[in-house]
């Protein structure tokens, strides 16, 4: 049987081999896999070939990134308002006359 170019990979010794990335993970990353809606995807990768240059991926981590700081000023502002205007007072009922029954 003829020997095909594709199975050069069976004269390879693997058994020293390890499993695993073989470029270790950036810290503070984390791989994962998750489902998008197609429409999220199209509109990175629609900003990334208008730039020109760039990864959808780096887009979307920068987007979730931008609406966690969002967030955080958004609470913050809250909490200082509800701290200077201090907690709402509730106003005193008044108690509308009521006709007697005759």
């Amino acid at each position: 049987m003829k020997k095909v170019a594709a199975e050069s990979h069976r004269d390879i010794d693997f058994s020293g081999a390890k499993r695993g990335p073989v470029i270790p993970a950036e810290p503070g990353k984390t791989k994962i896999s998750i489902r998008i809606d197609n429409a999220v995807i199209e509109h990175f990768r629609a900003q990334v070939e208008r730039a020109g240059a760039g990864n959808y991926q780096t887009l979307m981590n920068d987007a979730l990134l931008a609406y966690i700081q969002q967030k955080n000023v958004i609470d913050a502002v809250r909490l200082v308002f509800r701290e200077e205007l201090g907690s709402p007072r509730a106003k005193p009922r008044t108690q509308k006359a009521r006709a007697l029954p005759a």
